[in-house]
Formats: C-alpha cells, structure tokens, sequence
C-alpha cells in the first residue's frame, strides 16, 4: 500500500493526535482529524488559567491553523459516536461515516472522583477550558464575597481553600492559590486581609509529588509552606458537601468548612474508551483505558492505535507509562512511523519531570540532575513556552509571564459568569 493510498482517521486533537497528524503530513499521509474542538489545549497551562495569570486564548491554538498547509489534511470538527471495526468505519455525531485503513485513537481522559460522582457538584476538576473558568470563578469570587461578608466565621469558609491531590496539578494550583492570597491580592481589599486566606492541600499517600525522587517532594512540601499551604499527607477524602469536606487520616476523622474544593486529584479514561474496547474487543484497566502492545496497537487489530491518556502502556520493564504531555506526543510521532511502515517497538524517552510552586520556586528531576528553586523555575518556563502550540502563543505567555514577574499582578483575573448562589 502507498502511502498516498492510506486513509488515516485520528479521533483528538491533543498532544497525541496533534503531533500525530504533523508526522503523517511530513511522510504525506492523508490523515483526517476529528475533535468536538476547534482547538488545541495546552493543558500543562491550564491552572494559570484557573488563577488568573493566562487568558484561554494564550494557551488554545485552532486545529485548522496548525495543520493548515499540511499536504492531505483534513480536519472535521464533529464526533465520533460510533465504531465499524468490520466495515473499517467510524460514525459521526453529524451522521457523516468515515472510511479508514488505520485509526489513531487520542481522545484523552477525564476527572475522576473515584466513584463519587456525587462530588462533582461540590469541587472543581480541571480538565477543560470550561473547567479551568469556573474555577476562576469560584476562586475569585470567594475573595469578592469575603470582602461583602460582615460573619468573621461565615468569611473564614470563604477563605478557605482546600485542594485534593499531592500530584502536579494539585501542587501547581496550591501553590499559585497561595501566592494569589499573599502576594497578587495583598492590596486589593478593604475589609480583610487575603494573607488570612487558608489553603490546605490533600494528599492521600505519605509525600508529595510520588512519582518524583523523594528529595524533590521534600522541597516541594518546604515550598508550599513557605507560601502559607498547609499539607496534610496520608490523609483521604471522605466525603464533599456544601461547604464541608470530611477527611480522615491516623488521626481520625476531620470535618473543615470550606466554600472552595478544587480537586486534582486523578483522572480516567474518556467515555469514548468503552466504545472503542466494545468495538474491537480491547482489554480495558480499571481506570479505563485501553490495553495495548509494544507497538501501540490493540491486540488482533494492527492497524487501530491508542495513544495518550486513553491507552495502557508499558516500558520495557513492565511499568505503566505515565499521562504526561511528552508520552503522548512522543507516542504520537511514533504511531505516525509505524503507519509509514516501521517494526520497532515503541520506546519512550523519559526527558524529566517539572513541577512549579509558585514564583522563582519549582522542582526539575531530568534523570542526570535535579534542581529546585529558581534554576529548576527557569527550566519550567522554558520548556513551557516551547512545547506551545504557535509562535503567536509562545510570544503572548512570554509577555505576560514577564509582565506578571515584574509587577506580581496577574492580567486575567476576570469572573466572566456569575457565582452561583450563596
């Protein structure tokens, strides 16, 4: 089969499909790009979005602007609803019915409460845009209400913030939570001190950040409390009401009022994974996704490949790949190989793991050194604003970064909707 002659269909445009789809257009492989987005989301960003130091725009870029001059590429801003692994077919939401020789799944994952759902009403994920603004909102608007709010005890609820999860993301919004409160905030209010406001984070295992050396997540802890975060470590949710959340650790059970939950604290597979394991009779974990070979393909079916967040795949030593950003693009590319006709199996090249706190502090493990501090800050932003999507994009969190260091004010601190009721 000539390459021209493959019809590739890719379901996602993060980094997996993005990256993905540049592969197949530099070896000239048509390649059809499906997303319910028009854009793609840089999602390392998105709790500066969430606490007002980036715009939605600084971190998006148009799918059609990316691939724009790439010979054979199409993109449909649309669905995939439904999966013909014997016609070889893929239908979409719109009733259009794609035909393909090879299909890259990318589709990605989603907040998990874990099996309580019920707690998604009560706290805040992060994983989309939208997600990303209501935060913001919730956040900001807990400042707006406290300065309105004449019940000392009634204000410190407001002011209470806590964050469920010790990984990246719960350390990163913890941290810029706390820098907000005590630095951006500090002479916008009249009627209370936002250096008062209170943020816990929760984790449930013993430190920090666990997939970083042991030494990284000391400084990572030492970080926070710098910042006023209280850590609670080893220590478990057990239930989120409105405002309350109930956490039990050795030392018993603890009930604490809070108006703000933000939970980070794990994610699973999109629901797209169930289909696709129905269609071609994937083996799934029990996180969801879909299990796949050393190649990246679904076992019996060579020519369907599952990337990113959504697949389950393994290193050489048997453990499971992480769901960072540089798996998902390097699988990515590799697929887009395979397609072209290469036998190796994947391998994944591991080039570190970042982890920001807040300004001048962050936390860098690169396999031949790790750093914290302001030289291990200095990396995060590098390899932040070069792994966006776009000049323009890079060029805009550059300015604004820099804008932000200088006068410690954040530019997006914006409540587009209203807060819910009180």
């Amino acid at each position: 089969m000539t390459d021209q002659h493959r019809t590739v269909v890719i379901v996602g445009g993060g980094f997996g499909g993005l990256y993905a789809a540049k592969a197949l257009a530099s070896f000239k492989i048509p390649f059809t790009l499906v997303d319910r987005r028009n854009f793609h989301l840089f999602q390392p960003l998105l709790y500066q979005v969430a606490t007002g130091s980036l715009s939605p725009g600084d971190i998006t870029a148009p799918i059609r602007s990316v691939v724009h001059g790439f010979s054979g590429a199409h993109v449909l801003q649309d669905e995939v609803i439904d999966v013909r692994a014997a016609a070889r077919e893929v239908v979409l939401q719109s009733g259009a019915v794609l035909a393909y020789t090879h299909l890259i799944v990318a589709t990605g994952s989603r907040t998990s409460y874990f099996g309580h759902d019920e707690w998604k009403e009560q706290s805040c994920g992060l994983k989309s845009i939208e997600e990303a603004l209501t935060m913001r909102q919730r956040i900001l608007g807990a400042f707006e209400r406290a300065e309105k709010e004449t019940d000392a005890t009634q204000r410190d609820k407001l002011l209470t913030f806590v964050v469920v999860g010790g990984g990246p993301t719960g350390v990163e919004l913890a941290g810029a939570v706390g820098e907000m409160s005590r630095s951006t905030l500090k002479h916008d209010f009249r009627n209370f001190d936002p250096a008062r406001a209170r943020v816990i984070l929760i984790e449930a295992v013993e430190r920090l950040l666990p997939t970083f050396p042991p030494a990284l997540s000391h400084s990572a802890r030492r970080a926070l409390e710098e910042l006023g975060v209280e850590v609670r470590l080893e220590t478990r949710v057990t239930g989120i009401e409105r405002g309350r959340i109930t956490l039990a650790s050795a030392r018993g059970e603890e009930s604490i009022e809070a108006e703000t939950v933000l939970w980070g604290a794990g994610v699973t597979s999109s629901p797209f994974g169930e289909k696709i394991a129905t269609a071609f009779g994937a083996e799934r974990d029990r996180g969801g996704r879909i299990v796949v070979g050393a190649d990246l393909s679904i076992s019996g079916h060579p020519d369907v490949f599952v990337i990113g967040d959504l697949a389950h795949a393994t290193d050489a030593t048997g453990r499971l790949m992480p769901g960072l950003a540089p798996v998902a693009i390097q699988q990515g590319q590799y697929v887009a190989r395979r397609i072209r006709g290469t036998a190796r199996p994947f391998r994944y090249r591991n080039k570190g793991e970042l982890a920001v706190i807040g300004r001048n502090r962050a936390v860098c493990d690169l396999g031949w050194i790790r750093l914290s501090g302001f030289p291990a800050w200095v990396i995060w932003a590098f390899v932040h604003i070069m792994n966006l999507i776009g000049f323009d994009n890079k060029l805009l969190v550059m300015v604004q970064w820099g804008f932000n260091y200088v006068t410690r004010k954040r530019g997006a601190r914006l409540i587009t909707f209203e807060p819910g009721p009180d």
